[in-house]
């Protein structure tokens, strides 16, 4: 089936310019495309394939080298000056989120190399997406390991390959588009910066261009190529039109003055480091040239800004990504007025290019002073007020871990048996994992060498003497906070502290690739606040408007845990779970509440599920309630006079290491 055309595509206007420009200048670096399902990413990204100019390729070369410039370390090499070539289209290599590294990169044929001596290389993904486009569909679920590689890709131009000593290495040099759902988890911050532009896309509220998109999905279902024919003499024009602005791209003048001026931009975000400034220099030369200029204007600085700088200016994972359009209008009169003389505002006026200063909040802002709210509960025997008190700002957590060696997800929090880390054994040939092993290989085909005629000379191997590397890495884990939000809990410091500590571990989780989950009980009722996710912005929002206040429905609360616990492990079995019960071990609510949550904290403890219970309860006068359900659990109970954050987080890290001994 012929690709939806290009020019087809209702909207979407950002997304538009941002795939040309990188087409234009593929020194950009890429675009990144991040919203919701079902808003057209793919179909844009596909289509962007067909208006590229094609490239001319060494015959026979299956790393597409530039006759007028060969890869001289070409694995296929080396070309003779002048050697025969070939026009083809250019390429859009898609890489799958679950492909195996050597897919990626390429695999070796160990047994050969051994064997025969000869290095027979199979090329890859990255070698077919040389002088393409390499895409990646959901990129912020892409293993960590293919992380990696994409950022030695990227870094270097080149990829390369080794198994146990034997190395190859080839040209990859490529433009990198990946769309991804932020509400399925967020990217590393290393592979972030790589894109050079960033998109947010989100569908249309407009009634009529709904219509319109529904009307030409449906026409192209029904006859593809009629409707790609309607649409080919605008895709041929945007086609001319991209080969025009290449062309026009080296001629095109970045004055000192608009250097300055992008530099003062990406001054007054606070970006960090210089990408930023070298990103957005480019992208502004390539819109001049797209516009068919040959002078970088105020304009192509807007355009470049808004483009390049969103995905940049983030402070940390709980901010969503953005550009405040006031401020960049802001930082662009600055440089004119500075440009205009002696006469221009201070830079302490109101023309400089700081923000402006933010309004006082009055509803549950970072420092935890939160708004009550006016309405107060019918079951609230506690006389508390409903209260939404914020959270304090996310610091660095301690590791938490849990003990033995599991066979998760790769990650970077507890041990366990991966297909990439450190090498701790080696499997029979029937069990394949991962790369070979080469010292076992030998050890195994030793024995047979004289059989095999091969002693004085080159070993002789089988498939059967191949032996496997068993690894040990990291794996992702999924910690689960059960937490009380009942009146007893609802001091403001208290429930500030708890926030702080989950948004915490949150950002925590974020950086190795864990997910964390959030089930609250109150007011006669508990909910999963928070489904496990690895979504920080998705989280934070839910955090902040956390309300406390009411009963304790304290058995609802760990039923709920039970039930989320029990769905994930249906979704992702080999995760391994982490139940933290923060609670002052009061039960309020319902017939016998305290043999409900008895036999609730027996149904956990029965499922063999890992606990904590962090212990809430103040005052001289305690009742030992959170210890009690501890012991029913079959957990931790670690008192706490309050819920201090960073005493949270590194209790949890004591009591789960704790269970190892």
């Amino acid at each position: 089936m012929r690709p939806f055309p290009f020019t087809a595509v209702v909207g979407m206007a950002d997304l538009r310019l941002a795939l040309v420009l990188s087409a234009v200048s593929p020194a950009v670096g890429g675009v990144l495309v991040r919203g919701e399902k079902g808003t057209a990413k793919s179909t844009m990204v596909r289509a962007l394939a067909g208006l590229l100019p094609g490239v001319d390729a060494v015959d026979a070369c299956r790393f597409s080298c530039d006759p007028a410039a060969p890869d001289p370390a070409c694995p296929d090499g080396p070309h003779p000056e002048g050697a025969a070539s070939h026009h083809r289209p250019a390429r859009l290599v898609e890489l799958p989120v679950g492909a195996a590294e050597d897919r990626v990169v390429g695999s070796l044929n160990l047994e050969r190399a051994l064997g025969e001596g000869v290095t027979d290389y199979q090329p890859g993904l990255l070698a077919s997406a040389h002088r393409g486009l390499l895409y990646v569909d959901e990129v912020n679920l892409l293993h960590d390991h293919l992380v990696d590689v994409l950022l030695d890709a990227a870094a270097m131009g080149r990829a390369t390959v080794e198994r146990e000593g034997v190395s190859v290495s080839h040209a990859a040099r490529f433009v990198l588009i990946g769309t991804m759902n932020p509400e399925e988890g967020e990217l590393r911050p290393q592979l972030l910066d790589r894109f050079g532009l960033t998109v947010e896309v989100a569908s249309s509220r407009d009634a009529a261009e709904r219509v319109e998109v529904v009307k030409r999905r449906m026409a192209y279902e029904a006859d593809p190529d009629g409707f790609a024919a309607r649409y080919a003499d605008d895709e041929a024009a945007l086609a001319t039109r991209i080969a025009d602005a290449k062309q026009l791209l080296p001629s095109v003048t970045l004055s000192d003055d608009a250097l300055l001026q992008i530099a003062e931009v990406c001054a007054a975000f606070e970006v960090d480091g210089m990408r930023a400034d070298i990103v957005t220099a480019r992208t502004a030369v390539a819109h001049a040239a797209w516009a068919g200029r040959t002078d970088v204007t105020t304009e192509d600085v807007r355009v470049a800004a808004r483009l390049a700088l969103p995905h940049r200016r983030r402070r940390n994972p709980f901010d969503a990504p953005g550009i405040d359009d006031e401020q960049l209008e802001q930082a662009l009169d600055q440089h004119a007025n500075h440009a205009d003389g002696p006469d221009g505002p201070d830079d302490d006026g109101p023309g400089s290019g700081s923000a402006p200063p933010e309004e006082p909040s009055t509803n549950g802002d970072a420092s935890g002073n939160g708004q009550v709210s006016g309405q107060q509960g019918s079951d609230d025997s506690e006389g508390q007020r409903e209260r939404t008190v914020g959270a304090g700002s996310p610091y660095r957590a301690r590791l938490l871990s849990i003990s033995g060696n599991g066979a998760g997800e790769l990650g970077k929090r507890s041990r366990a048996i991966t297909e990439s880390g450190r090498t701790i054994g080696a499997l029979p040939s029937g069990v394949r994992s991962g790369s070979a092993h080469l010292v076992a290989t030998l050890h195994a085909a030793a024995p047979h060498q004289a059989a095999r005629g091969a002693l004085g000379g080159r070993p002789r191997i089988q498939a059967r003497d191949l032996r496997y590397a068993l690894r040990e890495g990291r794996e992702g884990n999924l910690v689960l906070f059960c937490v009380d939000a009942s009146g007893s809990m609802g001091a403001r410091e208290r429930m500030r502290e708890v926030k702080s500590a989950v948004l915490s571990l949150l950002l925590d989780a974020y950086q190795r690739r864990d997910k964390v989950g959030l089930v609250t009980f109150r007011r006669g009722e508990a909910e999963l606040a928070l489904p496990p996710t690895s979504s920080v912005e998705a989280a934070a929002k839910r955090l902040e408007a956390l309300p406390t206040g009411g009963r304790t429905p304290l058995a609802e609360g760990l039923l709920k845990s039970t039930d989320a616990l029990r769905v994930e492990a249906l979704r992702d079995p080999k995760r391994r779970p982490l139940l933290v019960v923060v609670t002052d071990g009061r039960a309020t609510h319902g017939p016998d509440p305290v043999a409900r949550s008895h036999a609730a904290a027996g149904l956990v403890a029965n499922n063999g599920v890992a606990s904590v219970v962090m212990d809430c309860e103040t005052g001289r006068m305690r009742l030992g309630l959170a210890a009690e359900l501890a012991q029913r659990l079959g957990g931790e109970h670690v008192p706490l006079g309050e819920v201090a954050a960073d005493t949270l987080a590194g209790e949890v890290r004591v009591r789960t290491m704790g269970r190892a001994a």
